[in-house]
């Protein structure tokens, strides 16, 4: 026996967090994403001043980079004289709270419907294909905006549109998978002993596809808050006075020309949120497959 066939193996999640360390993309992502979302839950404690008080004599207030800018107000002002920085800082937290919960809607929808299909075959797959074929030949945006503007722009009403038109990916994947894995042997084995379908299905095949979905998942976070912002900058997403970041892109518009920090604050923040969480999906999506890499 050779000395390094008496070393102990390492385990899959030593294996896996070695990859996680080493992947620069996965890392960068995270830091990224970690340090918005803590920004977005301590917004109450470090904001300087009220993001939804209004001061008209400090109006247009200059960011603190410019030569009559202040500390006092570190990003400036708006048109209603409300703190920009206190204003972005909250901003983090409707980002944080539309992607993550409208992932998790459409995470559960689609996984669902995708399980169903790539177990059962037949008619329910024929079914659940069909449904994704009309789900896929539908605009999101143009729907999302019919929708929206129909019944308002409430963050709840908001989330629940997003949670409907961002499934598809999910239910794609999850049958496919599903597909290959029904017909393993701790599948059979389960079935033999007399396990209910509901329970192959989340005890058995379910835990083998949390690495599929954790990396749709982080796109589809990503995918659902530059949907928010659009919305919002169409005016028929979050509404004022709520410190949404495309809320905010959208009242700037008109002093693009004159003082564009307005729309550069709130445009920068959205595009390095939205680069942390692809980062991570890349990263995620190469430690968990990477036979799959190229």
């Amino acid at each position: 026996m050779t000395v390094a066939s008496s070393l102990p193996h390492p385990s899959p999640r030593r294996i896996l967090m070695k990859r996680a360390r080493a992947h620069r993309g996965l890392l960068i992502g995270g830091t990224i994403v970690l340090a918005v979302l803590l920004v977005g839950l301590a917004a109450p404690l470090i904001a300087p001043h009220d993001p939804y008080l209004q001061d008209l004599s400090k109006r247009l207030v200059p960011p603190v980079w410019s030569d009559k800018g202040s500390w006092e107000h570190i990003f400036g002002t708006d048109a209603l004289g409300r703190d920009y920085f206190s204003r972005i800082l909250y901003g983090a937290r409707v980002s944080m709270l539309i992607g993550l919960t409208a992932a998790l809607g459409s995470g559960i929808i689609g996984t669902t419907l995708g399980l169903l299909a790539g177990y059962f075959g037949g008619k329910v797959d024929s079914l659940v294909t069909f449904i994704v074929s009309v789900r896929l030949a539908l605009p999101v945006v143009l729907v999302a905006l019919a929708v929206v503007s129909l019944f308002g722009g409430e963050l709840w009403i908001v989330v629940a549109v997003l949670s409907l038109l961002l499934w598809d990916r999910f239910a794609v994947v999850v049958r496919s998978a599903t597909q290959q894995l029904r017909n393993q042997e701790f599948v059979t084995a389960a079935r033999a002993m007399g396990a209910s379908t509901p329970r192959i299905l989340i005890v058995e095949l379910l835990p083998n596809l949390v690495g599929p979905l954790v990396v749709i998942g982080s796109l589809e976070v990503a995918h659902a808050i530059l949907l928010e912002s659009a919305l919002s900058f169409l005016g028929l997403g979050v509404q004022p006075p709520t410190p949404s970041w495309g809320l905010m892109v959208s009242e700037g518009k008109g002093m693009v020309f004159f003082d564009a920090r307005l729309i550069a604050l709130p445009g920068a923040a959205i595009a390095i949120l939205v680069l942390g969480i692809n980062l991570i999906g890349d990263g995620l999506r190469d430690v968990l497959t990477p036979e799959g890499r190229g």
